[in-house]
């Protein structure tokens, strides 16, 4: 976090995006052109590699939380592959506005699949580097996406109202440095705006492969 505190984030495509949320790194859902992959996404791959190696670690942190994963799982857990190139590991994001209520699912949001491999199911991993004074919760339910929700799409937007997740049973997680949240992301959720500090996470998508392997990407 030290480190990152000397460097100017970049913004996700606030077009889309809503409150602004910053980042230092790329996700793949700014290169998702009707279901496929923009060819844009693999020099801003390349060129977020090198803006990490620039930040003069001792150590990979992606790297880092896919050795905490492999304690816990008996296959590999690796980054994934599309057309045989690697996937960008994982993006610090800062969503001191929140997140809009909303879901991530690979296998709806891309045509055919996403990695060179059959995924059975999807997870979110967050690490939280820095939180603020008040605010910042991440809120999951337990409601998954289905057709008459996108009455309650906003406009222009990856998000929803909240009115989408009706009564649905949901948790909401107030994060402390150094914890770290997998959850399943095809569930809506959102994060709240935060008061004070800033909100920073290292974050990345896991994919669970048919063979048993945990492919992650950004």
């Amino acid at each position: 976090m030290s480190a990152l505190e000397t460097v100017d984030f970049d913004s996700y495509d606030t077009q889309r995006v809503y409150p602004q949320v910053m980042r230092w790194g790329v996700g793949v859902s700014d290169y998702r052109v009707d279901g496929a992959v923009a060819d844009g996404y693999w020099p801003a791959v390349t060129e977020a590699q090198h803006r990490w190696r620039d930040l003069d670690l001792d150590f990979d942190p992606f790297q880092r939380c896919r050795e905490a994963l492999q304690v816990a799982w008996p296959y590999p857990v690796r980054v994934g592959q599309r057309d045989g190139r690697e996937m960008g590991a994982g993006v610090a994001r800062e969503p001191n506005n929140g997140f809009q209520v909303h879901f991530d699912d690979a296998l709806r949001e891309f045509s055919g699949n996403l990695l060179d491999a059959n995924l059975l199911s999807q997870f979110a991993f967050n690490l939280y580097l820095s939180v603020p004074e008040s605010g910042g919760e991440t809120v999951v339910w337990r409601h998954r996406w289905q057709p008459s929700d996108e009455s309650f799409r906003l406009p222009d937007s990856y998000g929803y109202s909240v009115e989408v997740v009706g009564d649905a049973e949901m948790f909401e997680l107030k994060p402390t440095v150094g914890e770290a949240l997998l959850f399943d992301p095809r569930n809506f959720h959102a994060v709240r705006p935060s008061q004070g500090s800033r909100r920073v996470a290292l974050g990345f998508a896991v994919g669970l492969s048919e063979t048993g392997e945990l492919l992650t990407w950004g």
